[in-house]
Parts: structure tokens; sequence; C-alpha cells
């Protein structure tokens, strides 16, 4: 099959983002939902209806459900104050900065959350008309409409579960990572410069950008597989992409560490090589294993096919123990430089510290471990938030083992 052309494969990517989505499932909400409003309003044109829908289709049906219940609650809030303010004064410039005053105000004390604003916007709408109190109503009516019909919309047409986004996101860092510590392994065979490492340095530090990016990209992910009709362990895919995403974090950052040892030790070393060159050579499989490992780690948390998971984790465990054998003969030759020239010999064992780190957070038995303790939290902190639900999940758990038992 042949290759598609650059812009036909771009705008199949596109397609697929949340962004484009997220256009065509609002436009297409707004429309029925004004098309619901001609029907059932008095309005001759309810354009509040489809700017309600517009403002409550969100890009995952979570999202939307939340912002549907604090939408229509500023919206009314705002009508109720409007139809105060009618029955005693009129539109006057200081009649709207009193009104836009108390709504603000209380549309906090309502808990419109973001929607506070819409909670003035709305009075001044209706209090603008006038016949307040037919408008107010219908202003209502067509906030329920928008409302409703973006939230079925989202229901009978389930948005799409954006995990893909999330682990092609996780999987860049991790490459980014992977090519960071490949070049650390190289510099460290021959003679760093202080501008090189310093390089280094702030390349490791640019990831913080990345890893918030990523943050972003996996709430959205994490959204998306909350009440969303396709998934069925939504709660297990979202503490696998978190936790391995926190494990990255982590290793991010010791790796920042390293980066800044390295650059010290090549202020100290400015006339001669930061190792000799059997020390080098090892650091530089540690690192290379590292790499690998840290990538293998990122495919191992983001495949959803249990053959790739199978074979991402046999390579994982393969990188940790050759990088860990690597760097304990490191480590060896290390102590044999330091006795004979204890120069910096701080700067060696923190670099062999930072290692330990990385290998220990990507270590397969303590993300098992992780999963595991996540998991628990989790379930306490939902029987803790509905008792209820719980007491009545565990008694049909037993009504169906008692019923296996006696047939």
């Amino acid at each position: 099959m042949p290759d598609l052309p650059d812009p036909l494969t771009t705008l199949v990517r596109r397609g697929k983002e949340p962004a484009v989505a997220q256009t065509l499932r609002s436009t297409t909400a707004a429309v029925i939902s004004y098309v619901v409003a001609l029907w059932l309003s008095s309005e001759p044109v309810p354009l509040t209806a489809p700017l309600t829908a517009l403002l409550v289709v969100q890009v995952t049906l979570y999202s939307t459900l939340t912002t549907s219940i604090r939408r229509v609650n500023s919206v009314v809030v705002g009508v109720f104050i409007a139809i105060g303010f009618s029955t005693m004064v009129g539109l006057t410039w200081w009649s709207l900065g009193l009104i836009i005053l108390a709504s603000l105000v209380i549309g906090r004390f309502a808990r419109a959350g973001e929607f506070v604003p819409e909670v003035a916007i709305s009075a001044m709408l209706v209090l603008g008309v006038t016949r307040v109190a037919e408008s107010a109503w219908d202003r209502v009516l067509e906030t329920l409409i928008g409302a409703i019909v973006g939230l079925l919309f989202n229901v009978f047409f389930a948005p799409p579960v954006w995990v893909q986004p999330a682990s092609e996101a996780i999987e860049h860092l991790s490459r980014r990572m992977g090519r960071l510590l490949r070049r650390i392994g190289e510099e460290v065979e021959g003679r760093t410069t202080v501008e090189e490492a310093a390089a280094r340095l702030y390349e490791a530090r640019r990831l913080d950008h990345d890893i918030v990016e990523v943050d972003a990209e996996l709430r959205q992910a994490e959204d998306s597989l909350r009440l969303n009709p396709r998934v069925k362990e939504g709660q297990l895919f979202r503490v696998v992409l978190r936790t391995g995403l926190d494990a990255l974090e982590i290793a991010a950052v010791v790796l920042r560490v390293t980066c800044r040892t390295l650059t010290d030790l090549a202020k100290e070393r400015t006339d001669e090589p930061l190792f000799e060159e059997e020390v080098a050579s090892a650091l530089q499989e540690v690192f290379t294993h590292l790499a690998l490992a840290v990538e293998s780690f990122a495919v191992l948390i983001t495949t959803q096919v249990s053959t790739n998971a199978e074979n991402a984790e046999d390579r994982l465990v393969s990188e940790l123990a050759a990088g860990r054998a690597s760097r304990d003969r490191a480590a060896d030759l290390l102590l044999v430089r330091v006795l004979e020239h204890p120069r910096q010999w701080q700067l060696h064992g923190a670099i062999l510290t930072e290692i330990d780190r990385i290998l220990d957070e990507l270590d397969v038995e303590e993300r098992s471990r992780r999963l595991v303790d996540e998991l628990d939290r989790r379930s306490r902190e939902q029987q803790d938030r509905h008792p209820v639900l719980a007491g009545l999940r565990r008694r049909v758990r037993a009504s169906r083992y008692g019923w296996r038992s006696s047939a």
C-alpha cells in the first residue's frame, strides 16, 4: 500500500486531535439546541440555547456533566437577581453597577465556579429587556435546552477516549530523556568542557516544560475515561498512566541533578577528561542502558496490547539488569581511583547515587507495588466518599457468591 502524501497524512492526524473533534461536536450540538429552542421557546431568535450548548459540550463526558451543572446554576441565579432588581429599579448606570456587584458576589456563594461572570452576564441581559419576567423565564428555558442537548449529545454520541494522545506525549518525553542520556554517555568518554556540560544541564531543565505539557494531555485523557461507556477499566488505565508519568517525572528530576553534578565536575577538571578511560567506558554503558530502559518503560505503561506490554517489560528488565551490572563495575573502578586520587570524590558518589535512583524508579517490582498501592488508595477514597454505594456493591458480591455456593 503506497504511503499517503504528507498533506493528507497531516490532515488525517489532525482529524484525530481533540481540538478538531471538539469543533465538530460543539457545532453540531449548538445547531441541534437552536432547532429545539425554536420549537419550545417563544423567543424569535433563541440564541441562548446554542450559546449554552456551545459552552457546555466539552471534550470529555465528565467535564460536560460538571460544566452543564455549574453553567445552568449560574444562569438561573443571574435571572433571579435580574427579576428581583426589575421590581425595584430600572436600568441606570448605578443600578447596572449594583447588579454586576451583587451578581459576582452571589455567584461565588452559589458555587458557580469559573462561571461566576456568567451570573452577571445573565442578569444584565435579562434586566436590559422590556418584559423582564417573560424574557427571564425564556432565558432559563433556553439555557436548560442548551445544557440538556449538550449533555444528551455526549451521552448518546460518547466523546472519544483521549488516551492515545497522552500515550504519544509520554513516549515523546521518554525519547527526549533517552537522547539526553545517550549524549551524557558520549560526553563522559571525552574531555567535556564546561559549556558542553552546561548545555546538557539546560536541556535537562527544559524537560520540566515537557512534563507540564504531558501532564495536561494526561489530565484530559483521565477525564475522557471517567463515565465513558466505551471504557470498561477506566480507573486502571488512569492509574497506570498517572503512576508511570510520576516515575518519569522523578527520573527527569534526578537526570537534571546528574547534569548539575557533571557540570560541577567539568568546572573542576577543565584541563583533563572527567573520568579515566576505563571508568568512562563503564559509565557510558550505564547511561546507554538507562536510555533504553526509560524508552522501554514508556512503551510498557502506554501499550494496551498484552503481547507488546510483555515484550516491553522483558526489554525493561533486561536493560535494568545490564545497567545495574555496568553501574557496579563503574563503582568498583571509581572506588579504586578515589582511593588513589580522592579529588571530587563526593561528585563521583553523587553520580552513582543518582544512577541508583533512576534504576530504582524504573524497577518493574517497584512499579507493580506503586500500582497496587494507588489502586487501594483510590478504592478507599471512593468507599469513604460513597459509603452507601460501596455497601451495596459488597452485598451484591456476597449474594452472587452465596448463590454460586448453593448452586
